[in-house]
């Protein structure tokens, strides 16, 4: 019998394990490690973000689900990776810290066969001064990264709209919170809903809205921004998004580093080398991502952390880590299959994995600062990459070392993304895109760098209609209900 463990429960481990447990059966053991006692569907936080949904409405227990599936779960945090065993066993093994109730700090091992590493991010919070505590719930601003953050956020908003009721002009500030922020789209996604809500309340003539980001331009999202078909013609997301801005008369300071929050002032600093201060009476401001520190050992037990992961922690694998400068930068750098050099038993996914280099221009102010978006690995691309890593690793436990390893490079996937601007039954909006390929391909797709005729884009209430759809789609997906498996990642 083999033993598979994956690190971490979110969409790409939960998907990784999942599908192995169905495809290996009882003949092989299957063990999830994961902080979380909830399974947490992410893109719909924003909604919680502004009261339009609770966090039991996005949130599920993860233990009955992995009873079900006949999946081992231990809740604990994997704190590092023995690969070669260390000087009392050959055996590869992981160390965890319980997180559990009663078991809290508790050490253990875990030997394996194969690992896949699906641990997401570090929350860097630290990485900007007064941007949150370790929990992210900063004194100064507010997150939606988590349920627990989103239902934070909406008690903070309600006090903004009273606040506002009572005829006292409140000023709000939404984007990114470091010059090296990922996930501007739910950022995006959330000053829109605030912007709705607002609306609703009978109060928007009393608020000033404003975007903040490290994007050099409106509609970068971390992708080097896109064109798409709308309508029959090819629009650059720049104007899809600026056009957006302005009908709902919300401001916008991009190329933005904020290297400082205090109590309603974010200290900032542009790509032209100048600094300012925005004032704010309510700001969600996403933090920064960072690998959640994991450590490696060689049998002697020493530190091998470097080999495994790369300075930011995240995990290497097979990737070109050496292409250079910009100019040299190509498609092919991108992983396939998430294998590490170093150990072909262990497997990275999801947002785990280093990305090669940037997917938008570098960029940098003339004091050296980097202000750019950093490669998003979310949502659907997160399920694919943890679905085709499983399958390999099934692969070669049932057929050898020499079988074939799935491939899943974000320069070959396409992927879908429903960006809410405000919900609603009948008056809800979404920006509903698709784009082919993730990483653009500049060799195959000249210009561009993608297929304009797989990467198009509309906005509407049909748009608001389908993410709620997904919404209930996926949750029922990860609660592995009857026909689970046709529902695509």
């Amino acid at each position: 019998m083999a033993r598979l463990v994956v690190l971490g429960g979110g969409v790409s481990g939960h998907t990784a394990a999942t599908f192995a447990a169905k495809w290996l059966g009882s003949s092989h053991e299957v063990v999830v490690v994961t902080p979380n006692s909830k399974w947490n569907w992410i893109p719909s936080n924003i909604w919680v973000g502004v009261g339009q949904m609770t966090k039991e409405e996005v949130t599920f227990p993860l233990a009955p689900v992995y009873a079900k599936a006949g999946i081992n779960y231990k809740q604990a945090k994997a704190v590092s990776i023995n690969p070669e065993g260390d000087a009392s066993t050959d055996k590869p093994f992981v160390t965890i810290e319980y997180t559990e109730a009663g078991r809290e700090g508790q050490i253990a091992t875990v030997e394996y066969d194969y690992l896949i590493n699906a641990t997401g991010p570090k929350l860097n919070f630290a990485a900007t001064p007064g941007l949150g505590d370790a929990n992210g719930l900063g004194k100064f601003t507010v997150s939606v990264c988590t349920a627990d953050h989103a239902e934070h956020a909406f008690e903070e908003l309600t006090k903004v709209i009273a606040k506002m009721k009572a005829g006292e002009r409140q000023k709000i500030l939404i984007g990114t919170g470091h010059g090296m922020c990922t996930c501007q789209g739910a950022a995006f996604e959330y000053i829109f809903n605030v912007e709705h809500e607002i609306k609703k309340a009978g109060v928007r003539n009393m608020a000033d809205i404003k975007w903040i980001s490290n994007e050099s331009f409106l509609g970068d999202f971390g992708m080097g921004g896109l064109h798409m078909k709308v309508g029959g013609y090819a629009v650059s997301s720049k104007l899809f998004a600026e056009s957006l801005f302005a009908e709902r008369n919300v401001d916008w300071l991009i190329g933005a580093h904020v290297h400082k929050v205090e109590a309603g002032k974010a200290h900032y600093e542009l790509l032209d080398g100048s600094m300012g201060v925005e004032e704010f009476d309510f700001s969600m401001l996403i933090p920064p991502f960072a690998g959640v520190g994991l450590k490696a050992y060689n049998k002697a037990g020493e530190d091998i952390t470097a080999t495994l992961f790369a300075p930011n922690g995240f995990m290497k694998v097979d990737a070109n880590y050496a292409a250079g400068a910009y100019e040299n930068w190509k498609a092919s750098d991108w992983p396939k299959t998430y294998q590490t050099p170093s150990y072909k038993n262990i497997f990275a996914a999801g947002i785990a994995f280093a990305p090669p280099h940037l997917i938008s221009k570098p960029m940098s102010s003339p004091n050296g600062t980097p202000i750019n978006p950093t490669p998003p690995r979310t949502g659907m691309p997160a399920g694919i990459i943890g679905k085709a890593v499983a399958h390999s690793v099934c692969d070669l436990i049932t057929k050898g070392v020499n079988a074939h390893l799935h491939e899943a490079s974000m320069a070959a996937m396409g992927a879908a993304c429903v960006a809410s601007a405000g919900k609603g039954l009948f008056d809800g909006t979404a920006a509903a895109m698709t784009v082919y390929p993730v990483v653009p391909d500049f060799e195959k797709y000249p210009g561009t760098g993608r297929d304009t005729d797989y990467t198009f884009g509309e906005i509407g209430l049909a748009g608001h209609w389908i993410k709620h759809i997904l919404h209930h789609l996926f949750i029922y997906k990860a609660k592995l209900n009857p026909g689970w498996t046709l529902i695509p990642e």
